[in-house]
């Protein structure tokens, strides 16, 4: 189990670096800098000059994941026994390790079209979440999860951060970052006109949601009997949602500096999978003490 542990913390670590890659690379204007897929121009190793570097670089990361998922899913393979919930979680990371190397080829289609960069960030983090869940499974050896309501709570606040993070790559990738340059507000007004100011608009109010939801979470986390890194894990949220409405207005004030852009992510995504932990952590603590109380 040690070893399966470590693999599937490897691969998240790696996966996200390619992720936030990628989001580097777009947001330089790097995003079609290779035209074709899976080639560069027709070649392995074409020239990196004029920004290709990284959309290179970032391909080589992306296929680099593949042996090591493999390796991954053989170590799951041979710990299927210890715990129930290691075959359906290594099956949902191949498939949607699958799935997200069409959408790679697609997003080079599409031309990172703003549809194509949210499908394709999208499966990419819910990837990293089912390996980060995985690691868990392959330390805590439990037969079944049985959610508590806090668990159900936090499952939520992790999906409505998981959209306010889609819609945040919608709105980057579409070019309306700067359609609302007031806060709270937007241009002024509270009503807004404009597709770009509309879809800004979205993102905050889903901000302003998972911002409650967090808050709450936080709360019941402390109110009720759960283990120390449940508690630890959400507290790690508050944290990092306090950090991303920070980046968030730093943006709109200093009109999308390209290092505070790619932070904005980068928070993003750590926020979603600090939810996914404290979620998954307190599913396995809910089951930890049924199984306490049957042995008693």
């Amino acid at each position: 189990m040690e070893t399966l542990r470590r693999l599937a913390w490897l691969t998240v670590v790696i996966s996200l670096g390619t992720v936030i890659l990628g989001s580097w690379t777009r947001i330089n204007g790097a995003g079609m800098t290779c035209p074709d897929w899976p080639l560069c121009r027709g070649e392995v190793v074409p020239s990196l000059a004029d920004g290709t570097i990284w959309e290179w670089t970032h391909r080589l990361f992306a296929f680099s994941l593949g042996p090591l998922v493999l390796a991954l899913l053989a170590a799951a393979w041979f710990q299927r026994r210890r715990s129930r919930l290691i075959p359906p979680t290594a099956i949902a990371v191949a498939g949607l390790l699958g799935v997200q190397v069409f959408l790679g080829a697609a997003t080079v289609h599409l031309n990172n079209s703003p549809l194509s960069v949210v499908l394709h960030w999208g499966t990419a983090m819910a990837f990293i979440a089912s390996l980060v869940a995985l690691a868990i499974f392959a330390r805590d050896e439990r037969q079944a999860i049985s959610p508590s309501a806090l668990t159900l709570g936090l499952a939520m606040t992790a999906i409505a951060a998981f959209a306010t993070m889609c819609v945040g790559a919608y709105v980057s990738s579409s070019g309306a970052g700067l359609a609302c340059l007031s806060v709270p507000e937007c241009a002024g007004h509270v009503v807004t006109y404009s597709p770009g100011q509309v879809i800004q608009m979205l993102h905050r109010g889903l901000a302003a949601i998972t911002l409650l939801a967090i808050a709450i979470m936080f709360g019941w986390s402390f109110l009720t009997q759960t283990s120390r890194r449940v508690r630890s894990a959400t507290t790690i949220a508050v944290v990092l949602i306090m950090v991303q409405i920070l980046l968030g207005l730093l943006n709109v004030v200093w009109r999308l500096p390209t290092d505070l852009r790619e932070a904005h992510a980068l928070n993003a995504a750590l926020l979603f999978l600090s939810l996914i932990v404290a979620t998954v952590f307190s599913a396995i603590e809910r089951d930890r003490t049924q199984l306490a109380t049957v042995r008693t």
